[in-house]
């Protein structure tokens, strides 16, 4: 008997939906996403850990828990990915063009965009906030625990909560991740790393990260028998004591049709010198031109970045952009020549760099805005903090701490 679309919808979201606790008082609404890379199931792993274990205290609870499993098709064939990078694709005009497309002319992970999407909006439809979205990811090479962000103050100060390495900037260099279609809703939205591929480790350290996690939200119980010490010093131990905000700086973009083989023995966070041999691309020998750290070298079949390159952030740039965004400082770039608002919301520019060559990246970055280069002569620059949903949070005891 063939099913009606209802049914197969609800058949989909049990394979799809890790679990879904609802407590009995009101309070935020956590999305956790595990295994958006088919190859990458700690995540899952750890959120069937939690939600297993949630049962036992879910009277006390407060809110609503959301665990959901990414790329189905590529989970189960343990693959990053079966025709696109699911990760790589969320982006407005993006889904309005999939969402145009007959079934049968979508890809496989264009299909799992859109049961995604559909899932995202119906919980941001019952508006139960405030929201978090958590979206959980492993490496191919030994790393330390890390959280990635788009540079909103909010999820700076969300990240902060945790005792790991912040790593600001990937969005200025990838188009389509979810974490950055949901940052630009406005809602808080972190990725957690938390180490190598399949390890033991990998997975602890997500579900240490989803307990505090819960309990910094305010979700758990207050007579629940949560360890926050113990979780924080696991976490605190597995990034070897580094909590410091890092910025990217160079992304080494590969094709599937490039030969790659990066040099053996890198990790994440690894400093290098100048001078020192990284990798080989279609035969040429790449070698580091300053004093750097490596991020995320890839050992793997599949990706569209050979390797990262990036900086710490002295915390002093941080508290100095802090509090120019606080006082809404961009206001009056669109007074400079070569700088124009370049939506009606004023949350992007665009700036003629032959006009305004003489503003820099930096300058930009310390008012709250990250760059896509359109052309050799345009940036266009989006601002996260001209779309962040602060008032939302604003109640929260974690915002008024931080």
């Amino acid at each position: 008997m063939t099913q009606n679309p209802a049914e197969i919808i609800e058949e989909l979201d049990t394979i799809r939906i890790i679990g879904h606790i609802k407590g009995h008082m009101k309070g935020p609404t956590l999305i956790f996403f595990g295994g958006i890379h088919g190859n990458e199931p700690s995540g899952v792993q750890a959120l069937e850990k939690i939600f297993s274990e949630l049962g036992s205290i879910q009277e006390g609870l407060k809110g609503n828990i959301i665990g959901i499993r990414g790329n189905i098709p590529a989970l189960a064939k343990e693959r990053r990915f079966l025709e696109n990078d699911l990760n790589r694709i969320w982006t407005q005009r993006g889904i309005d063009a999939i969402n145009k497309k007959e079934n049968s002319e979508r890809t496989v992970e264009e299909t799992e965009l859109i049961e995604l999407h559909r899932l995202i909006s119906e919980i941001i439809d019952e508006k139960s906030a405030p929201f978090y979205f958590i979206d959980y990811h492993t490496t191919s090479s030994p790393t330390l625990p890390f959280i990635t962000i788009n540079d909103a103050l909010i999820n700076r100060k969300f990240a902060r909560l945790f005792p790991l390495p912040i790593i600001l900037g990937l969005e200025e260099y990838l188009e389509g991740p979810l974490l950055s279609y949901i940052n630009e809703k406005g809602y808080v939205a972190i990725g957690f790393e938390s180490g190598q591929h399949s390890t033991p480790e990998a997975t602890d350290n997500s579900v240490a990260f989803t307990w505090l996690a819960l309990s910094f939200t305010g979700v758990l119980p207050n007579n629940s028998e949560f360890k926050q010490a113990q979780y924080l010093a696991q976490l605190r131990s597995a990034a070897k004591g580094d909590n410091t905000f890092y910025e990217v700086t160079h992304r080494h973009i590969i094709t599937d049709k490039d030969e790659f083989n990066m040099l053996p023995g890198f990790r994440s966070f690894d400093p290098i010198e100048v001078g020192t041999k990284l990798a080989s691309h279609n035969g040429k020998q790449l070698k580091t031109d300053k004093n750097t750290i490596v991020f995320m070298p890839l050992y793997q079949e599949q990706g569209e970045e050979g390797f990262f390159l990036i900086r710490r952030i002295p915390k002093w740039i941080l508290n100095l952009s802090a509090g120019v965004r606080k006082l809404r400082m961009d206001n009056v770039l669109t007074w400079l020549p070569g700088v124009s608002w370049a939506s009606p919301q004023k949350d992007r520019l665009m700036v003629n760099l032959t006009v305004a060559r003489f503003l820099s990246k930096p300058f930009f970055h310390l008012l709250g805005y990250r760059s896509r280069t359109l052309d050799k002569t345009h940036y266009l620059m989006t601002n996260r903090e001209r779309t962040a949903r602060n008032g939302m949070y604003r109640d929260t005891p974690w915002y008024r701490k931080s």
